[in-house]
């Protein structure tokens, strides 16, 4: 096998070998960008994941403390003492029950 004046051989790869296999190198190449792009894809991705956790932590943390004060401020003693300063007492005698006096007992009213 004799060179041509046209083939220049480097090492093992020949000019026309080079030229056959352009589409495998761009094919190749190709890859290799999806590779990449794939790879910070994903580091973005769990970034934005630790980003969103830690976000809800402190969101659940903050709903927390909102519901703890607003249950202290609800009880009884706590809504007497805030009313207190508008003149409104705590009536302490139980309420009374009304009835209909004219609804017969053991009879249904339709």
């Amino acid at each position: 096998m004799a060179l041509e004046k046209n083939d220049v051989k480097w090492f093992f790869i020949n000019q026309v070998w080079l030229v056959k296999n352009v589409p495998f190198f761009l094919f190749l190449s190709s890859l290799a960008v999806a590779y990449i792009y794939n790879s910070h894809h994903a580091e973005k991705a769990i970034k934005d994941i630790n980003r969103t956790t830690k976000e809800l932590k402190d969101l659940q943390y903050e709903f927390k403390m909102e519901r703890k004060d607003w249950m202290f401020m609800t009880k009884q003693s706590e809504v007497v003492k805030s009313v207190a300063v508008s003149g409104v007492k705590e009536i302490l005698e139980p309420p009374v029950a009304l009835t209909d006096s004219t609804i017969k007992k053991g009879s249904k009213q339709k």
